[in-house]
This record gives structure tokens, sequence and C-alpha cells, in this order.
């Protein structure tokens, strides 16, 4: 009989960036004091779960998500590079439509490819660095429940791998607000169902920075 394994994959809360740029990778930049209520609410919402692995990206805002979930079960948290922001030659610039860096001549050649994409990494090379380190959680945590903090597209792109659609896709379509839970269940070794909630409630993915 195959033992239930959950492996939640939690977006971060929000952060500080009132200049509305695209972070990417960039050190610094924490989460606003909105964004660690969202992160508390996600502890709250989770206390009474079998989480007995918490792992987070190493970027700040993903390390402060991650603390008060691994306090309320008594863990550390673990770090895993594969659960890192997508790399993206835009960073630093602010690129909402009609603004900033995207109507400036120079870095139109950047978006040449969308279904590659070729302005940062290939989509389908997130994919994979996200399912080993979800594989990774899955054996640490086997037969309990483990705890990853990510990024909205990592955590958008792994699903619609395990999902079998289309990496490439509209931006404003992804159904991963800030703090949200993509919960993926396995029997043994086998993906049997994926869960997605809300405890912080929804926000708009359009939102550049948020």
């Amino acid at each position: 009989m195959s033992e239930t394994t959950i492996v939640h994959l939690l977006r971060h809360g929000e952060v500080h960036n009132p200049d509305k740029i695209l972070y990417g990778r960039l050190a610094g930049f924490k989460l606003s004091d909105r964004g660690q209520r969202q992160a508390l609410t996600v502890a709250e919402a989770v206390a009474t779960h079998d989480i007995t692995y918490v792992v987070a990206s190493p970027l700040q805002r993903a390390q402060e998500t991650a603390a008060p979930i691994a306090a309320a079960h008594r863990l550390d948290v673990d770090t895993d590079e594969r659960l890192i922001e997508a790399d993206n030659q835009f960073e630093g610039e602010r690129v909402a439509v009609g603004d900033g860096a995207l109507r400036q001549p120079k870095h139109w050649p950047k978006l040449v490819n969308p279904f590659r994409p070729s302005w940062g990494e290939p989509y389908v090379e997130i994919a994979h660095r996200m399912l080993g380190a979800v594989h990774r959680a899955r054996r640490a945590a086997e037969g309990h429940e483990a705890l990853c903090v990510s990024h909205q597209l990592p955590i958008w792109t792994v699903r619609r791998f395990l999902e079998a659609k289309r990496l490439w896709h509209d931006p404003r379509s992804r159904q991963c607000s800030l703090a949200s839970l993509t919960s993926l269940v396995f029997e043994g070794e086998e993906l049997v169902r994926i869960v997605y909630s809300e405890p912080a409630g929804t926000t708009d993915p359009k939102v550049t920075g948020a």
C-alpha cells in the first residue's frame, strides 16, 4: 500500500517594492508589512498539517515567508537553489505594458521568441529544476507533508509541466496568487492530484513586482 506524501509549493508573500520594478533575483527585496502578515496567515492555515520538512528559495522574500511556518512546526528552513526565481534580462527594470523598458527599442530583440522565452531562462529548464526540488522534498517528507517556498513563474511552470500543458502562456492567466499553495499529492512516487488554495486571499497576477 502506497504512502501519501504532499508537497506544498508556496509562493512568497508581497514584497516591499515601491519603484514597481521586476526584481527577479536581485538581493535586498524583503517582504512588505502585508507580506509578513500573509506569511503568518499561511502559517496559521497549515498549523495542523503534518509538515516535517520546510525548504525555500535562497532569496530573502522566500526565506522570510518560510520562517513562521518552520517555527510553528519546530523545523529549520532548508535552502534549495532550484526553487529560485527565473532568470530574466529585464531584472531591475519597469516592465508594465506600455511602460518602461518595453517601450525602448534597445530591448526589443529580447522579445523575439516568447515561446522559449528569449528574455530569460527557458521554461523547460525552469520546469526540470523545480521538478528536481519537488522530488527532493517528497523524499525528505515521505509519508508526511513538505512545504517549498518559491516564486510565481517557477511554480506555475512546473504545474503546467505536470499537467502536460504547453509551458509558454499568458502571464495574466497564472493561478498563483501571493502566498498561495499549489499542493502536489503523491501516492508513493506517483502524482495523483494537484490542489490549489489561497489562504491569504487572491491577488492580481498582472501586478509587476507584487
